[in-house]
């Protein structure tokens, strides 16, 4: 399919994998650990695309809130993960970088990001931000706590993820943006759809790139 007017900057809100394991009698670990292997596949879709910059919810401030073993397991999973497909990563050219607090992961968590972003800086494909214990309450609030001069450029200058978003996807039905990079979103054009993200396959990646490509930005104007 060939679609006109790519976005450059598309973030994703990955809901819907603890009920689309529950739909399949599951446990909510399973849908986890399916988004996981969705997402692998869907950033090399884009990256294939030619988008430039992927920006997804993995961990929010507020996924704290969730039962201890379902934090647990996604706190420890994406090491098992990554460590499987860490040749398919590098393979597929993707800058990946990590957004969002640092205090209050594990060590071995943080040793798995830090040689992914190293081993990857020089790629040339796309850049993928995983956010994990990120909210933008606490991003903004964080930048501007650093700032000498409070104005709009040195702000952005300051936020964890610095590109404005053109188009925002959500899955699993909910219409609502949960606290996520909500100064970047100002503008972006908004795509909700009522699929489960571990369901979210490529061809309805494309069908919210095609949907993107009819609308008409206007940034406030005419």
């Amino acid at each position: 399919m060939k679609i006109q007017n790519l976005p450059k900057h598309v973030a994703i809100i990955l809901d819907g994998n603890g009920r689309w394991a529950k739909r399949l009698h599951l446990p909510r670990s399973a849908g986890h650990y399916q988004g996981g292997l969705n997402l692998a596949k869907i950033a090399e879709h884009a990256n294939k695309r030619g988008i430039e910059e992927l920006t997804v919810y993995a961990f929010s401030t507020e996924n704290w809130k969730r039962p201890q073993d379902e934090v647990e397991y996604l706190m420890t999973k994406p090491i098992e993960v990554v460590g499987k497909n860490k040749a398919r990563i590098c393979q597929a050219n993707i800058r990946i970088r990590f957004k969002g607090r640092k205090d209050r992961l594990s060590k071995d968590i943080l040793e798995l990001m830090d040689s992914l972003e190293d081993e990857t800086k020089d790629f040339t494909g796309m850049t993928i931000n995983v956010c994990i214990d990120y909210g933008s309450y606490d991003e903004l609030i964080t930048a501007i706590k650093q700032m000498d001069v409070i104005d709009e450029a040195h702000l952005e200058q300051h936020l964890m993820v610095n590109r404005p978003v053109d188009l925002l996807i959500r899955t699993g039905g909910e219409q609502r943006l949960s606290n996520f990079l909500l100064w970047q979103i100002a503008y972006a054009e908004l795509y909700f759809t009522k699929r489960y993200w571990p369901a979210f396959k490529i061809k309805h990646f494309d069908r919210a790139l095609k949907e993107y490509s009819k609308r008409q930005r206007r940034f406030g104007g005419l």
